[in-house]
């Protein structure tokens, strides 16, 4: 591994590797979601909802990550893009606040130690 790899793969303006590997990285959670639902896979489908959850913030953040790119490169992509992402965060709220929350809002004492 060279300087350059790291020092260009958070240069998102000039730079679309991070939301590829972040994409990559959600469908590998997302296939880590279906093969978890296996009967030899018993002992983490506990962790089924969070593969899943996990899988759709991955590649949320990576379809974040290539609209930086497209707003300078291609904004027409970038325009189509903008409506997908708003309705992905939504979704991944969704997500987060019935699967991970369990319906029980959350006070800010619960979020910061506090009985």
């Amino acid at each position: 591994m060279s300087e350059k790899f790291t020092d260009d793969i958070f240069d998102l303006k000039n730079d679309r590797r991070l939301s590829v590997y972040l994409y990559r990285a959600g469908f590998g959670c997302w296939l880590l979601y279906i093969v978890s639902g296996a009967r030899f896979m018993h002992s983490v489908s506990m962790y089924r909802t969070d593969f899943g959850v996990f899988a759709f913030f991955l590649m949320v953040m990576g379809l974040s990550a290539s609209m930086i790119y497209d707003y300078y490169h291609h904004p027409i992509e970038f325009a189509q893009k903008k409506k997908w992402l708003a309705f992905s965060y939504i979704v991944l709220a969704g997500l987060i606040y019935f699967f991970i929350l369990h319906n029980e809002p959350t006070s800010i004492d619960q979020l910061f130690g506090g009985h």
